[in-house]
């Protein structure tokens, strides 16, 4: 059984990924297989060197994230580019694992962490989707808090990505994460045992 573990940025899916994990879940992390994908040497690190110019490089050939950041934070029409070139090996790559996974723990409880899942119309990939939630604003004050953005950039970010709210009611399960640590956990927990999962 899969199940893919989404939200908005700064919502807490690494908490409840973790919980997940903890609990016995294998986890295949979508933002990890991203950095793989365009370690240097790699084709399509190479074929993001072309779009976006040598300046997308570090000097020793790795990716110039931050730099790649701002240049398609700023523009919808580099960002809809530079996702036309990561998609397609990410998906390849994360549908294996899943593959793999399933085939060598079929008892097991499959997590992909997708943090674009909707927005990548990746849903059909997963028997269920599951959407960590805080509201918009508690979502806000942790971005700007976590990654010491300014109110514009953090409002930038969340632009980029469809609203927490539309993700919520497109959930097939909904894990509210704005209490604390513990009502998090009693509510992984009460999906586990639903679920039926040892």
């Amino acid at each position: 059984m899969n199940i893919g573990l989404t939200g908005g940025i700064a919502c807490g899916k690494s908490t409840v990924s973790a919980m997940l994990v903890r609990r016995g879940a294998i986890l295949i992390d979508a933002d990890a297989i991203a950095r793989e994908v365009v370690e240097p040497g790699s084709p399509t690190l190479l074929k993001v060197a072309e779009q976006f110019g040598q300046a997308v490089l570090q000097s020793d050939g790795s990716l110039n994230r931050k730099l790649l950041g701002e240049i398609v934070f700023a523009d919808a029409e580099a960002r809809k580019r530079l996702e036309g070139l990561l998609h397609p090996p990410i998906r390849a790559m994360m549908k294996e694992r899943m593959h793999t996974a399933e085939l060598l723990h079929p008892d097991k409880l499959v997590v992909v962490d997708v943090p674009l899942l909707y927005e990548s119309e990746l849903q059909a990939m997963f028997s269920e989707v599951m959407v960590v939630y805080v509201p918009p604003h508690v979502q806000m004050e942790r971005l700007i808090s976590r990654d010491k953005l300014s109110r514009e950039q953090a409002e930038k970010r969340l632009a980029a990505q469809m609203s927490i709210e539309l993700k919520k009611q497109r959930a097939d399960i909904v894990i509210d994460n704005q209490g604390t640590m513990e009502e998090t956990e009693r509510l992984v927990n009460e999906f586990w045992l639903r679920k039926g999962l040892t």
